[in-house]
């Protein structure tokens, strides 16, 4: 028998099980069996937590802090994290599937993520203001907006965990951060580094469990003044619902169907291995997958035969083989929708140009590289967000009909444009609906760089200085100068 690896939650500086002994197990997705347990946090544990944190910033050492301390310690934060990228990057990898030398490379530019935050932390600034009224002397500050409630999935959940704790601890918050119930590991080790690095208890607090009811009650707990949320638009209906319970603020990054768009004048090379990228990278569970790629009609064949070729010769394997070049799937359910979205799309008249099977001689939830030809944007392919290694193909003759279909989606979180024609490539930037636009490139990130979406992508920005006025508010402050009593309420000047 296989000894699964026992793992704790962090709340309030200590390691502790939940309320009744519930737990959870995590499978590898490389081999379908259970690895790990974790706890499965009831009302009463995510109470605690939250609990623990509001303490943290009205009662202990953290409140007290200086924003060039709180600095020093995400500092050093940051540095644990490049330091142990390869531990954490072997429990997010046996986790969730992903290719070892995918989290290992993430986890180490995570660190770079927590470096900007520390330095961002005493570049908090507050105004004076040419007030209209004689002896008043005018003031704003920006001050913690509360305890924040982070809640981030399974796939890149260290980079979207920073994204969240390292604004909010920069700007003296307190946080509770929920770790998906598919694949929770990685941020539990997390923890322990936060914990090492100093940071008082309470102030990071990592909870595991389901979405009933660990994410209802951490969502609506009367304590919660932010939500920071990552995951899909069914699940952020109910955390805007659970919303209304607290008025905290909420922030939504919820995926996307993103385009690309291949003009005919491209570089067909950097196209082509961008299209790579941006579907069979993470093995397509990104939120950013450019899984509707357009091309222009006159290399349409010649894009497409390029990708295919690649594709074909993708090393599928063991996702801790540092020669394996995509891995599985993180679940058995992800896996069936996926080849259920296939199957839809062929009968809806797709034509299989490879993939659209599970490749033989692997245990495990593997799935091909898949491209699919499509006559029309109505299949399932091209409409639903599979999160798995199948992009969807069209042909277009024009500008307008290229910008047209990549906005005809509900959702508009990234794009990707390819055309040398610098005029081009400004002006179809311009109308294309979505947050992130990358011209001749695909998949780029820097903690330097907002990063969100719109319409059904969500609302709010991750990363870049804006996003850490998010996790303050401000506070007026108004000062009387003179030196003689106020006047009489009622008499009107």
């Amino acid at each position: 028998m296989t000894t699964l690896t026992e793992y704790q939650m962090f709340v309030d500086g200590a390691w502790i099980d939940a309320e009744g002994g519930a737990r959870l197990e995590s499978v590898n997705p490389a081999t379908g069996e259970a690895w790990a347990r974790f706890p499965n946090a009831g009302a009463g544990d995510v109470d605690r937590a939250v609990r623990a944190a509001h303490r943290a910033m009205t009662e202990g050492p953290w409140a007290q802090m200086s924003a060039t301390q709180r600095g020093k310690l995400l500092r050093r934060l940051a540095d644990l994290v490049a330091e142990r990228a390869d531990m954490i990057a072997r429990a997010e990898t046996t986790d969730t599937g992903k290719l070892i030398r995918e989290t290992r490379s993430q986890i180490r530019y995570v660190a770079e993520y927590f470096h900007y935050f520390a330095g961002a932390a005493d570049k908090l600034e507050g105004a004076t203001l040419p007030i209209d009224k004689p002896n008043l002397f005018v003031m704003t500050v920006r001050e913690p907006i509360g305890v924040v409630a982070a809640i981030v999935p399974w796939n890149s959940q260290l980079m979207l965990a920073a994204v969240k704790i390292g604004p909010a601890l920069a700007a003296g918050n307190a946080v509770v951060l929920k770790a998906s119930e598919q694949g929770p590991a990685p941020l539990l080790e997390l923890a322990k580094l936060c914990d090492e690095a100093g940071f008082p208890p309470g102030v990071v607090n990592v909870v595991t469990g389901l979405g009933e009811p660990c994410g209802r009650v951490l969502t609506s707990h009367s304590l919660v003044a932010r939500i920071a949320f990552t995951g899909g638009p069914a699940t952020a209906r109910h955390v805007i619902r659970n919303s209304a319970e607290n008025l905290a603020v909420v922030s939504l990054e919820l995926g996307g169907k993103s385009p690309i768009l291949v003009f005919e004048d491209a570089d067909l090379d950097t196209a082509a291995n961008s299209i790579i990228a941006g579907n069979f990278g993470a093995t397509g569970q990104s939120c950013v997958a450019g899984s509707r790629v357009f091309v222009h009609a006159r290399v349409f064949d010649a894009v497409m035969e390029r990708v295919a070729a690649r594709a074909r010769s993708i090393r599928i394997g063991d996702p801790l083989d540092d020669g394996t070049e995509m891995g599985p799937l993180a679940t058995a359910p992800q896996l069936e929708h996926v080849e259920s979205a296939v199957a839809r799309s062929l009968d809806a008249g797709a034509t299989l140009v490879t993939g659209g099977r599970r490749p033989a001689g692997l245990r495990g939830w593997y799935y091909e590289p898949t491209i699919l030809s499509c006559p029309t944007a109505d299949i399932a392919a091209a409409r639903e967000e599979l999160f798995g290694p199948v992009l969807s193909a069209f042909r277009f003759d024009d500008e307008e009909q290229a910008i047209a279909a990549a906005n005809d989606t509900d959702y508009g979180l990234a794009a990707g444009i390819f055309t040398r024609d610098v005029a081009r490539a400004l002006r179809v930037m311009r109308r294309i609906r979505s947050g992130v636009v990358w011209i001749n490139t695909y998949r780029a990130v820097s903690p330097v760089a907002p990063f969100g979406g719109y319409k059904s992508s969500g609302y709010g920005r991750e990363a870049g200085q804006e996003t850490l006025l998010d996790y303050t508010r401000t506070k007026t402050v108004w000062i009387n100068t003179s030196d003689a009593p106020m006047g009489d309420p009622f008499v009107m000047r």
